[in-house]
């Protein structure tokens, strides 16, 4: 243990404050998936079960290697702040007189992925002070029965927000389930009418993992306007709302897709890319441009149980001005744009309350 917090101090020291943590643990425990703050953990005999884990800023997530802090997005530190200034909207607004947020998160199943993204986003709820239920379901459970759960929450005067944890079984049509919740309780904003608010330049709830990638780019760009961004991915839930966000702030979108030829020549343009496929070394560094921008909102696992992201991290590191690690990057910003939905539809669900009151 006296070695462990020695090692503690000496990275302190060294700028490594708030990214380091010691923790005793069983010798062959890891630390949880969820524990998004740490993506690697170092071990030595001498700290026999003591460990010290190292948080993404200044470590490859891959390979442990120590990176230089100014070229990767620490997602985890702005998720952090984030946090704490949606914690005191919240204290103000509860302090107003004004009932607590709340957020109900149906889980259809036993995904142990899914499991434990759920209970991060609980866990976000706990910090900032938010009202929230899991409604937790069977695998089996019946189309008619999920869209009746939602119905329910769509009437809860004490529920803001209601997510639908995907994936879902493949006997529920996830479309419809989309189009059963209220639009004004839609904090994913996956729903139709969001998405196409969204496109007419009118935005209210606005797709989570996009809106969490506006942020962390928010704090990296002061002018969007004129830049070349390429979105690489065009689904609904992602890509396609990534390319309309983008273009709300003033770039010229590219996306590209399964069909899209000479990839590589359109990719290479851009100043700010941005790839949600969900496969593994999909973008060398041969298709970004010196200086660019990469987030990496694609997340797999391969065959050693490992998180991988879609962009070749080591050599794109070596050539981007900035880039998002696999974990550590997006995955945060995407909870706390769920959050910052579900105080704005508690904000949306008051002022209906009192242009409909008597």
């Amino acid at each position: 243990r006296e070695g462990a917090l020695m090692w503690n101090k000496a990275f302190e020291q060294a700028g490594f404050t708030d990214a380091i943590e010691v923790r005793q643990m069983p010798d062959d425990a890891d630390w949880e998936p969820e524990d998004v703050r740490y993506n690697t953990i170092r071990w030595s005999p001498s700290f026999e079960s003591w460990a010290i884990a190292i948080g993404p800023s200044r470590v490859n997530p891959l390979t442990g290697q120590i990176l230089d802090a100014d070229v990767i997005i620490d997602g985890n530190a702005i998720a952090k702040e984030v946090r704490g200034e949606i914690a005191a909207e919240v204290n103000e607004w509860i302090a107003a007189g004004h009932r607590t947020p709340g957020l109900a998160v149906i889980l259809v199943g036993n995904d142990p992925a899914s499991e434990i993204y759920v209970r991060g986003k609980r866990r976000d709820c706990d910090e900032v002070g938010f009202h929230s239920e899991v409604q937790h379901l069977s695998a089996n459970v019946a189309q008619a029965d999920l869209e009746a759960r939602i119905k329910s929450l769509n009437d809860d005067g004490s529920i803001d927000g209601i997510l639908v944890q995907t994936p879902l079984p493949e006997h529920i049509d996830e479309d419809r389930i989309i189009d059963c919740i209220d639009p004004r309780k839609d904090v994913d904003g996956f729903h139709a009418y969001n998405i196409g608010r969204l496109a007419i330049r009118r935005p209210t709830f606005r797709s989570a993992t996009p809106l969490g990638v506006m942020m962390l780019l928010e704090r990296l760009v002061e002018d969007f306007k004129g830049l070349d961004a390429a979105v690489i991915g065009a689904s609904n839930h992602v890509g396609r709302p990534m390319g309309l966000e983008l273009l709300l702030a003033g770039c010229t979108v590219t996306t590209a897709h399964k069909f899209t030829r000479n990839i590589a020549d359109k990719i290479s343009l851009a100043d700010i890319v941005v790839s949600a496929v969900g496969k593994p070394g999909l973008v060398p560094a041969a298709w970004i441009k010196p200086g660019a921008i990469v987030i990496d909102i694609g997340i797999t696992r391969d065959e050693n149980n490992k998180l991988r992201g879609d962009v070749c991290f080591d050599e794109v590191m070596e050539r981007a001005s900035w880039v998002t690690p696999v974990p550590g990057g997006v995955g945060p910003m995407t909870r706390v744009a769920l959050l910052k939905n579900t105080l704005q539809a508690a904000r949306q669900h008051q002022e209906d309350l009192a242009t409909t009151s008597p």
